[in-house]
């Protein structure tokens, strides 16, 4: 069972709901360690004296903010802590607002907010329907590991509050400023306007999250385990070109008859479903994994009919 990394209150008006904050995401992504080349040996990170050059414990480390010329504050977490007391216990909502309206560019990180104390859920759960009945979000402030968040408060599935940390609007770059160079005045024309619509028509589907998955994170797994059996790595293709601007409408054209073809394929294969997949619809990456779980030699190499070949005969 998770633990909680946050525990406090959650607070509206008057209406104060302890509440726990747990984390909702869970990163799949392959680690690595740090080996010097040639060698087996592991590189190491530790806090270190800079003077004396001995290690120091975490307890006897505290924050330095440089004022200039070398200069530098110290300050310890207890003094953090108390320039701002119960702000780091509570979850203050300062006002609701329509959940469409805030910027996706806005959301950094989701949390389950779950309930607290048993005796409070009927506060718990009168936010959770009023929120959902209402389509509003809370606009909350708190603070956390030293650090104060904005953050937004909404029903989620499960019968559950979600809590979104936010990026402060400062936090936001501006592209004018940062990017080298912008589109600029350029008008689309008509015609590549419609056709690129029809485009965005043709492979519109509705939102279905669970069919969207970490490839790249399968590639590398894959990468691993092929080193390891001493099979030959095959590397990936390289990116496609630019389209050019003269054959915009040429591309676009294909890419709309594409969709369509495929849209129809997709609408015979749900026809099939309950038969189970034909190999010949998996995409190359599904195919990689189960030659992987059936324990097939060589797959580094195959191509995508070698995999199909070799998954029928095992």
């Amino acid at each position: 069972m998770a633990r909680p990394i946050w525990r406090g209150a959650l607070s509206f008006g008057l209406v104060t709901v302890p509440v726990q904050l747990f984390s909702a995401i869970e990163d799949h992504s392959v680690r690595f360690r740090q080996f010097e080349r040639g060698t087996s040996d592991r590189i190491r990170y530790r806090r270190v004296n800079e003077r004396t050059g001995k290690e120091v414990a975490y307890e006897d480390i505290v924050k330095g903010y440089e004022t200039g010329d070398g200069e530098y504050v110290l300050v310890e977490r207890q003094e953090l802590d108390e320039i701002a007391p119960g702000r780091s216990k509570t979850i203050d909502v300062e006002a609701f607002v329509d959940l469409g309206e805030v910027e996706p560019m806005m959301f950094d990180r989701t949390y389950w907010l779950g309930p607290g104390k048993e005796e409070s859920d009927r506060a718990y759960v009168l936010l959770r329907d009023a929120l959902t009945r209402s389509g509003k979000a809370g606009v909350a402030k708190f603070v956390m590991r030293g650090r104060e968040y904005l953050a937004l408060v909404r029903a989620g599935p499960g019968d559950i509050l979600l809590l979104d940390t936010l990026h402060f609007a400062a936090d936001l770059r501006d592209p004018a400023e940062d990017l080298p160079r912008l589109p600029g005045a350029v008008k689309t024309r008509a015609k590549e306007l419609d056709m690129a619509v029809g485009l965005i028509d043709a492979m519109s589907e509705d939102w279905r999250p669970e069919e969207y998955r970490d490839t790249y994170t399968e590639r590398v797994r894959g990468l691993v385990e092929a080193k390891k059996a001493g099979d030959t790595v095959v590397p990936g293709a390289e990116p496609g070109e630019p389209t050019k601007v003269v054959d915009l409408f040429e591309a676009l054209s294909r890419s709309v008859e594409s969709s369509r073809r495929r849209g129809t394929s997709t609408r015979r294969k749900g026809k099939r479903a309950k038969a189970g997949p034909e190999l010949s619809d998996l995409p190359k990456t599904d195919l990689d994994r189960l030659a992987r779980e059936r324990g097939i030699r060589g797959r580094s190499k195959m191509n995508r009919a070698d995999l199909e070949k070799a998954l029928k005969a095992s």
